[in-house]
């Protein structure tokens, strides 16, 4: 995630503890200390606060009576959710998309995909995966339902890591080629179907239980 200068604080502290969190930085289970956190980035407990609130929105951190803020945990349920949601989400947001698809998306999606399939890690990779997905989707011009897309796309985000921790091996991607043909074809039933496999296939991906709850 690129930080932002200009940012209020609350938000650069988010984006920062949300990328850490993500990557298995910061593990599940771990707490969230206000005083830690403020001292790191020089900050008050006010925009501390504020960003604990929206890691709890995305997601990634649940505060509970008198142990505090703590990263959220996740398993292979989770992950079937995760990934029904998406899969009904996202082939909502294709099909209001495709009819405002221009050749420009459609490129820099193509871009996306192929920067996808050059990455040299997997952080690389994932980002140019949510680069690809939101370039296709974003036409739809529904921010309500591509903000609920984005924050199950943190989400996944978590899995991918905890599963290709250290057996990350460079994709390439089939599926990304085939929702793009159909769509330049005008085809938007087979590019959601497409889609719909595609992200069906991150609920069937196996997590080591002690990548997801931080054990190993």
């Amino acid at each position: 995630m690129k930080q932002t200068p200009d940012a209020p604080l609350a938000i650069r502290i988010a984006r920062s503890l949300a990328e850490r969190i993500i990557d298995g930085t910061i593990k599940p289970g771990t707490p969230l200390r206000q005083d830690h956190v403020a001292a790191e980035f020089g900050a008050s407990h006010v925009p501390v606060r504020e960003a604990f609130l929206q890691l709890e929105a995305r997601g990634l951190a649940v505060s509970e009576p008198r142990r505090g803020v703590r990263v959220t945990s996740f398993d292979a349920e989770d992950l079937h959710e995760v990934a029904a949601m998406r899969a009904a989400l996202e082939v909502l947001a294709l099909r209001h998309a495709a009819p405002n698809m221009t050749p420009a998306t459609l490129a820099a999606a193509e871009a996306a995909n192929s920067a996808g399939e050059a990455a040299r890690d997997v952080r690389e990779w994932e980002q140019a995966n949510r680069r690809f997905h939101r370039l296709i989707l974003t036409p739809c011009a529904m921010p309500r339902l591509l903000e609920s897309i984005d924050g199950l796309h943190l989400i996944s985000a978590r899995f991918l890591f905890a599963a290709w921790r250290t057996s990350w091996e460079r994709p390439s991607d089939q599926d990304h080629r085939a929702i793009l043909a159909a769509l330049r074809r005008g085809q938007t039933e087979i590019a959601c179907g497409v889609l719909s496999r595609h992200v069906g296939r991150i609920g069937r991906s196996p997590v080591r239980k002690s990548a997801v709850f931080g054990t190993g």
